[in-house]
């Protein structure tokens, strides 16, 4: 979907990459982890914008094709498992589709989640 293959230096060049309207969408799932992480860092890692807290990985997004990618998702965990059902879904990645609405609210809380854990490893040292 991208129109440059190259790995881009930041966020904002890999959402430039796309159409706008993937480009909104891009930017309201990193406006929102923002939100929830404000102390997150942004920077890409495997090709995607990544957001690290503590030193340590956080959540990964990514756009293609027909879906935005969200990395990890807590499949397995009982709090998230019925929503998450809705969505294709593989080990730790939601697929949400860019023909639905996407589900801000549960990025929110997965994010919410993800920050959590990061806080108590980190903690944990």
């Amino acid at each position: 979907m991208r129109t440059d293959q190259t790995t881009p230096k930041d966020i904002d060049e890999y959402i430039a990459g796309f159409p706008d309207d993937v480009q909104a969408i891009l930017q309201k799932i990193r406006m929102t982890i923002r939100d929830v992480a404000p102390g997150a860092e942004e920077t890409i890692s495997y090709g995607m914008p990544t957001f690290t807290l503590k030193g340590k990985y956080m959540v990964y997004f990514a756009a293609y094709k027909k879906h935005i990618g969200f990395y990890p998702a807590p499949v397995g965990n009982p709090e998230f498992k019925e929503e998450l059902a809705a969505y294709e879904s593989g080990k730790g990645t939601a697929r949400f589709r860019l023909d639905r609405p996407i589900p801000y609210d549960l990025i929110r809380r997965i994010v919410a989640f993800r920050m959590k854990e990061n806080l108590e490893r980190a903690g944990g040292r």
